[in-house]
């Protein structure tokens, strides 16, 4: 269901999963990826405005931050605006048993400003990343790989091998995690996608030099980087580069993009926060849209080396939500919910107080509980 005009359609985490369970993940998973694709190849920059995601970043109380990343999709007759509020604390896991990264997306209508969708945005994030890079590896990588890398072994990278391994007749997959207990529960982990892989636990050097495609998606931090170094790859490989997400953040050697073409999927974020701050201009190469929409022009790619500089773009935000809101629509799921105050007197914020209640609500005991509050405060 859709929300009236007056009521914001809630879908919590339990109505994204049955969605997953009703659909199938590998349904959602491959058309989160084909609506996708048709997003960016339909993106037409006067009709979405897209701004750099803003926000906070903090060392204190837990090192993270928390960022907003907004789009407006013009209209006619007006419009959305959607905003994704994410935040990213790499001690979660250990400390909080949360996800490394939590999220919300909302929905506004333009008319007016109301909230018409809120939404999960912990599972949407995971799912619309590997469609990313799943949409990326389909034009730059070589159409016969078979061996993908992961390097980090957390909730990205089972949705990076969830798209790939659907795109992609993948027969091996080489990982590695600094977390031991990451890469010995990899395997398990991802069994709900019931994949007929192999899978092997081994050194980062092994992985760079073997793989065909290969997922950076790692906590690394700051000045830690880069994950590698002088590691002689597959003449094809590409790389979908997914952990680098804060300014001095970044996984892949300077080196190695320096012989890749460099697909950014935002440039005004990559330049920033993403492996393309270690670049110059001049050797960035087009972005995500422009591979997209003359994918004839970028096909030699397939045998070159690459790197999809994903840092994450509101687009893909986009089109998680409206799927599942379309799924919800379709299975009756969600919550309405009046959160906005809104009084039968527009002009009047305490019309809500009717003249029997008033009287009842000021009493003496609450008038003077007030007074003594204000009192104390002055």
């Amino acid at each position: 269901m859709r929300a009236d005009k007056n009521k914001t359609l809630v879908l919590s985490s339990f109505d994204i999963q049955e969605i997953l369970r009703h659909f199938g993940v590998d349904w959602t998973m491959m058309t989160l990826v084909e609506r996708l694709r048709t997003a960016i190849n339909d993106y037409n920059p006067q009709k979405l405005s897209i701004p750099v995601r803003s926000g906070f970043q903090y060392e204190k109380p837990e090192p993270g931050l928390i960022e907003w990343m907004p789009l407006y999709n013009q209209d006619d007759q007006g419009g959305k605006v959607l905003i994704k509020v994410v935040g990213y604390h790499p001690s979660n896991p250990g400390k909080f048993n949360l996800p490394t990264i939590v999220s919300t997306i909302s929905e506004y209508d333009t008319n007016s400003g109301h909230l018409c969708a809120l939404i999960d945005g912990v599972l949407a994030t995971a799912i619309r990343t590997g469609a990313a890079s799943a949409v990326a590896s389909k034009l730059m990588a070589k159409p016969t790989s078979s061996i993908l890398g992961l390097i980090g072994c957390g909730t990205q990278a089972i949705t990076q091998l969830h798209a790939i391994s659907l795109c992609f007749k993948i027969e091996r997959v080489l990982i590695y995690d600094i977390d031991p207990n990451a890469s010995s529960s990899f395997e398990k982990r991802c069994s709900a996608l019931n994949l007929d892989i192999d899978f092997l636990s081994t050194t980062i050097e092994e992985i760079v030099k073997n793989s065909d495609i290969l997922c950076t998606a790692t906590s690394i931090d700051i000045g830690a980087g880069p994950l590698f170094s002088n590691i002689e790859t597959k003449p094809h490989l590409h790389i979908n580069a997914v952990g680098s997400d804060f300014p001095g953040k970044v996984e892949i050697p300077l080196e190695l993009l320096q012989k890749c073409f460099v697909c950014p999927d935002f440039i005004g974020q990559a330049i920033v926060e993403g492996e393309c701050q270690q670049l110059e201009q001049k050797d960035i190469g087009a972005g995500l849209i422009e591979v997209v929409q003359n994918s004839d022009k970028y096909a030699y790619l397939q045998n070159e080396r690459t790197v999809f500089d994903s840092t994450g773009w509101a687009l893909e935000d986009k089109v998680v939500m409206d799927l599942f809101l379309d799924c919800a629509s379709e299975l009756g799921l969600g919550q309405e919910l009046e959160i906005e105050h809104r009084p039968g007197d527009t002009k009047n914020p305490y019309d809500f107080l009717k003249a029997e209640n008033l009287k009842t609500a000021n009493t003496d005991s609450h008038i003077k509980k007030a007074v003594s509050l204000l009192s104390a405060q002055g």
